[in-house]
């Protein structure tokens, strides 16, 4: 009796591996799985890692660790990346900064292109231009407007010198011509504080963080820094619909491989996290985080990397912008 139970066991095992849906057991190997994030914990970043990371642990049963590596404003993390073996055992999750800090530094611990093999675009987030209600305006027409008025008495606020929101605001004040006076910061938290305090007049800000904010009237949003109006702020127009024309400054998140990862490990990654973006249940995660999923091909990242990578070297020397 005791065989012919382990025998029943086991056929049973077997016919609930091929029910379709079910997670496969057909991940790389029995060892860990790191996706390397460099920001803090608790960051937008780290918030995705671990949202694609506990899917893709439960699709190929392996272990995946989020290993946060901050500082440099994503340099160090890069770097680790980077030097490590080109596997598949080790991933790097990277945002737009990894091009930005390509042009604002003479030199880097890496190369954002030929020290990684592109896997997929994970998703994109879209900044919304703020201003607090102390400031007299209703459109971004009306900001230019009163910015020329006032060359260089209206402040805006970043997170700090070359993140996401610094470039964004250079971007519009060397596409609108006005004068607007750079506060940064050390990180997001006291910036936004600032704003909604009023001891700043204008932001860059992730729409999904700021709209509490908006619903209170303790700041106004006047234009969004993408080609699309966002389904979160759907009465909130683009910079291009008020004028802004080619203005996109989007936040984009990447998942990528040391350079000299095999090609196939790279297929499988790619086909996994585009399963995964896919998911209705990890879409309404990103949707929480103010995020929409992209995927795609790995050849699809390579071209907005080789897009992206100019356009930001340009606004950096055109706003002499410089962290040395």
């Amino acid at each position: 009796m005791a065989v012919l139970s382990r025998r029943s066991l086991l056929a049973a095992l077997a016919m609930s591996a091929a029910v379709p849906g079910l997670p496969q057991a057909q991940g790389l190997s029995d060892r860990n799985i790191f996706i390397i994030v460099p920001f803090t914990p608790g960051s937008g970043p780290d918030v995705l890692a671990r949202i694609v990371g506990e899917e893709l642990r439960k699709r190929w049963n392996q272990p995946v660790i989020i290993d946060n590596k901050p500082g440099a404003s994503g340099n160090i993390g890069a770097a680790a990346a980077a030097r490590t073996e080109p596997d598949g055992h080790t991933i790097l999750l990277s945002v737009n900064t990894f091009l930005m800090n390509a042009a604002l530094a003479k030199s880097l611990p890496y190369d954002p292109v030929k020290s990684f093999e592109p896997i997929v675009e994970l998703a994109t987030g879209s900044l919304v231009l703020a201003v607090h209600p102390s400031i007299p305006v209703k459109s971004t027409r009306d900001l230019i407007e009163y910015a020329k008025s006032k060359p260089g008495q209206v402040t805006y606020a970043s997170p700090g010198r070359g993140t996401p929101q610094h470039l964004a605001m250079e971007l519009f004040k060397l596409t609108a011509g006005v004068d607007l006076r750079h506060v940064p910061y050390t990180g997001s938290a006291g910036a936004v504080k600032d704003l909604v305090g009023g001891h700043v007049g204008a932001m860059f800000v992730p729409v999904h963080t700021v709209l509490p904010m908006a619903a209170e009237n303790q700041v106004r949003l006047l234009a969004l820094g993408s080609e699309k109006r966002s389904t979160l702020a759907p009465d909130v127009p683009t910079l291009a619909e008020e004028g802004g024309s080619g203005f996109e400054v989007d936040l984009w998140y990447a998942l990528s491989a040391p350079a000299g990862t095999p090609k196939d490990i790279i297929d499988r990654y790619n086909k996994v996290v585009n399963e995964i973006l896919a998911s209705p249940d990890v879409r309404d995660q990103f949707a929480k985080q103010g995020l929409v999923p992209v995927g795609g091909s790995p050849q699809q990242l390579a071209a907005l990397i080789e897009k992206d990578l100019p356009r930001w070297a340009k606004v950096v020397k055109d706003a002499g912008i410089s962290l040395e």
